[in-house]
C-alpha cells in the first residue's frame, strides 16, 4: 500500500458473524480504491463497473472511508464536486466524474442534458463539515474552493433552484432528470414530483453545516442567518410536512401541491417512495415522530441495498440498537443480493464505530464521544487504530457497562464517556467521579464523564 494508514482499522469480538462481516466489508471496500487514474485518488462510490463516483454515494460513504484510512481520496473526491460547480448548470456540479476526471458519459450529455438529484449540493455541504470534525483538516473551512461550493450552493444554488421564492427548492424545466427533487429516482417520468422530504432534509443539513463553518470562520452574522434558515426549514418540515393520519413524513408534495405519503399499510410496495433521509439528516425534531417514521421503515417489506445500507447508522442513532445489529448482519450475509454494491460495505464499517460504539468526534474541540449501544448477542467489541484527528484511538466496550479509550498516537484529546441513563457516579480507573447529563437526539437522557487522554495513556470508565 501506498499510504501506511489504509487498512489499519481491525475489530475483535465475542461474536464471530460479527467480526466475519466487519472483516468482509473492510475486504470489500478496500477492493474498490484507486490510485493512479488522472482524476486522482478516488473509490467506488456508484454502480460497480461505471469507474466512477456520484455525489450522493460520496456523501453516505465518506465516513467508512476515513475509518478505513482514505480520508484523502474523500477530500480529492469531495473537492472535484466542488470545484465543478458552475452557473452554466445552474450551479448544479457534475452529479458523477469517472475515473478520468470526465463527467461520466451515462449521466451528462451537455450542459442542458444530464442527470442531476437537487439534495446533492447540500449533502456535499454536509459531508465537508463532517469530513472536517472527523480529521481537523483546516481545507474544508477555509480552501477557496470549498468555500465557493459552500457559499454558491446556499445562495446562488438556492435562488436558482427557488422558482417561488419560498426559499426552498423545487423542480423546473422540461428535462425531467435535470434537477430532480429526490434521490428517489424511480418517479422520474411518472408522477411530477415538485419536491421531497429528502430534499428538504438535505436542505436543512446543509444551512446547518454552512452556519458551523461560518462560526468556525468567525463570520457571527453569517452564521446566526443560516442556523435561522435551518430551524426555518426544521420547523416547516415537522408542522406541513406530517402526515398524523399515517404517522409518517411526507414523501413528495406533487406538482399540484397535494402530499404523497406512505404508511405501514404500504409495506408491501416497492420502495421507490420510502427514505430514511430525514432521520438520516436529523430533521425529526421529537421523539414520537422519529419513533413513528422509524416504525414505517421497519415494516417495510421491499427494501433495496442503497436504501438499506442507511438503516444501521439511522436506527443506532434513535436508540434501536437490536434492529440496527440486524440490518447489519443482513447487509453483511453471504446470500445478500447486490451486497457488493459499494455503499453497503462503507456504511457497514461506519456503523460499526459510530452506531455501536457510539464514536463521535468534534475536531473543533479535540473531543471523542463514544457511547456503547450493545445487545445481548454482544458480550464485548473492541475496534483498534480508529483515526480521529491525527490520532489512532482503540475502544473496547463490554456490554454495555464498561469501555476503555486508548490514545495510542497523538496529541491529547478529551474523552466524552457517555451512557444511557441517569447516573449519580461512574467509575473511572476504579475512582467513583459525577456525572454530568444530557438529552439526546433519540429523546433519552445519557450521563457522561469526561477525561483528558494523553498520548500512549489509557482510562476505563465503568457504570457503577
Amino acid at each position: 500500500m501506498k499510504f501506511k494508514n489504509i487498512n489499519k482499522i481491525s475489530i475483535k469480538s465475542s461474536n464471530s458473524t460479527l467480526v466475519e462481516g466487519f472483516n468482509w466489508a473492510k475486504k470489500q471496500a478496500l477492493d474498490y480504491i484507486h490510485f493512479d487514474d488522472p482524476v486522482g485518488l478516488w473509490y467506488e462510490a456508484a454502480l460497480p463497473g461505471r469507474n466512477a463516483f456520484c455525489m450522493r454515494d460520496v456523501s453516505h460513504q465518506s465516513t467508512g472511508a476515513h475509518l478505513l484510512g482514505l480520508s484523502s481520496f474523500n477530500k480529492n473526491m469531495l473537492k472535484k464536486f466542488a470545484e465543478n460547480i458552475s452557473e452554466t448548470r445552474d450551479w448544479c456540479s457534475y452529479w458523477e466524474i469517472n475515473k478520468d476526471n470526465l463527467p461520466a458519459p451515462v449521466d451528462y450529455k451537455n450542459d442542458e442534458d444530464f442527470w442531476y438529484n437537487l439534495p446533492a449540493n447540500f449533502d456535499i455541504l454536509d459531508c465537508c463539515y463532517r469530513q472536517y470534525l472527523w480529521t481537523g483538516d483546516s481545507d474544508y473551512i477555509n480552501d477557496e474552493v470549498f468555500l465557493n461550493f459552500y457559499k454558491r450552493t446556499v445562495e446562488d444554488y438556492v435562488k436558482c433552484w427557488d422558482i417561488n421564492n419560498d426559499g426552498l427548492l423545487e423542480y423546473k424545466g422540461s428535462c425531467p432528470y435535470r434537477g430532480i427533487p429526490s434521490y428517489l429516482e424511480d418517479q422520474v417520468g411518472i408522477i411530477k414530483i415538485k419536491s421531497a422530504s429528502d430534499m428538504l432534509s438535505a436542505h436543512y443539513a446543509g444551512y446547518l453545516a454552512y452556519s458551523k463553518i461560518q462560526s468556525l470562520r468567525g463570520n457571527l452574522d453569517a452564521a446566526k442567518k443560516h442556523e435561522e434558515k435551518a430551524n426555518f426549514i426544521r420547523n416547516l418540515f415537522n408542522s406541513l410536512w406530517w402526515n398524523e393520519e399515517k404517522k409518517n413524513y411526507n414523501t413528495f408534495i406533487l406538482e399540484n401541491g397535494e402530499f404523497y405519503c406512505v404508511s405501514k399499510a404500504d409495506a408491501e410496495q416497492p420502495n421507490s417512495s420510502l427514505t430514511p433521509l430525514p432521520l438520516y439528516f436529523d430533521i425529526a425534531a421529537t421523539k414520537e415522530k422519529a419513533n413513528e417514521a422509524i416504525n414505517v421503515l421497519l415494516n417495510w417489506k421491499n427494501l433495496n441495498v442503497e436504501t438499506e445500507s442507511h438503516y444501521p447508522e439511522v436506527l443506532y442513532k434513535y436508540g434501536f440498537n437490536k434492529e440496527a445489529f440486524d440490518f447489519i448482519l443482513d447487509l453483511t450475509s453471504p446470500v445478500k443480493e447486490r451486497r457488493e454494491y459499494p455503499e453497503v460495505s462503507y456504511s457497514v464499517i461506519n456503523s460499526i464505530v459510530t452506531g455501536m460504539l457510539g464514536v463521535n468526534p468534534d475536531s473543533t474541540k479535540k473531543v471523542i464521544a463514544t457511547v456503547p449501544r450493545l445487545t445481548p448477542e454482544i458480550q464485548w467489541i473492541e475496534v483498534d487504530n480508529i483515526p480521529v484527528f491525527g490520532n489512532e484511538i482503540s475502544i473496547k466496550a463490554i456490554e454495555n457497562k464498561e469501555v476503555t479509550f486508548a490514545n495510542k498516537i497523538g496529541e491529547t484529546v478529551c474523552w466524552k464517556a457517555a451512557f444511557l441513563g441517569d447516573i449519580n457516579e461512574l467509575l473511572v480507573d476504579e475512582v467513583k467521579v459525577k456525572t454530568q447529563g444530557e438529552v439526546r437526539l433519540d429523546g433519552n437522557l445519557y450521563s457522561y464523564v469526561e477525561l483528558s487522554v494523553q498520548a500512549q495513556e489509557q482510562h476505563i470508565v465503568k457504570v457503577v
